[in-house]
């Protein structure tokens, strides 16, 4: 992974899962054990930058690669389950880094 695109799309994978971590750790204390909303308050807004900031990264590095519809419909849609931009970042990494097949 040498190009920015890809680096840059890879720390906004990271940085969005570990915004969601904190909002639902954020939301594990508001609603379950002491219900006081600081996790809430702080994590909510991160995770919405790290949501864009990471749809925008996606755009860039697709049309950098030159990625199809489906790839980039498959990246948006990893950024709603919790953790699954990590999964999909990774995939891409396995993906980017496969030989090329010929075809006959």
């Amino acid at each position: 992974m040498n190009n920015t695109a890809a680096r840059v799309f890879r720390l906004a994978a990271i940085g969005e899962a570990c915004s969601w971590l904190g909002l639902l750790v954020g939301m594990f204390f508001k609603y379950v054990v002491v219900e006081n909303e600081i996790g809430v308050k702080i994590f909510g807004p991160v995770h919405g930058a790290m949501f864009v900031a990471y749809l925008a990264a996606l755009v860039w590095v697709a049309g950098k690669e030159r990625w199809g519809l489906g790839r980039i419909a498959l990246g948006a849609v990893a950024s709603i389950p919790p953790f699954t931009t990590l999964l999909f970042e990774l995939w891409v990494e396995r993906v980017r880094r496969a030989p090329a097949v010929e075809h006959a």
